[in-house]
């Protein structure tokens, strides 16, 4: 199997599983070559409620940025009183940039 193949397919097996409702919305992770873009969706009403990407973070190495983007993104779900959250890592593999940036959501205060 390709590469693409195989994320998909662990991505569609984990969103049966799993969804965002309004008490514990789900963080969505999306992992380019350069960047981590991630977004705390309520599933139920089909609505994004923050969202951020590690573009605005000025660090070198992308673990990094990928933690640093994790703090931001729980300071600012805090600003909207979210507190626990469930986390979709998207059919990536749970480890380098998915791995740093689920230990930046948990520094910053998140529960999952």
């Amino acid at each position: 199997m390709k590469k693409m193949s195989q994320i998909e397919r662990r991505h569609r097996k984990i969103r049966s599983k799993i969804s965002g409702t309004n008490t514990r919305p789900r963080v969505s992770v999306f992992r380019s070559n350069q960047y981590v873009y991630a977004q705390i969706i309520d599933d139920q009403s089909g609505k994004t409620l923050v969202s951020i990407n590690s573009k605005k973070t000025k660090d070198v190495k992308p673990s990094e940025r990928a933690k640093e983007t994790g703090r931001l993104l729980a300071e600012e779900a805090k600003k909207k009183k979210i507190s626990k959250v469930v986390f979709d890592r998207g059919g990536y593999l749970y480890g380098g940039k998915i791995k740093a940036l689920a230990d930046g959501l948990r520094e910053g205060g998140l529960e999952f």
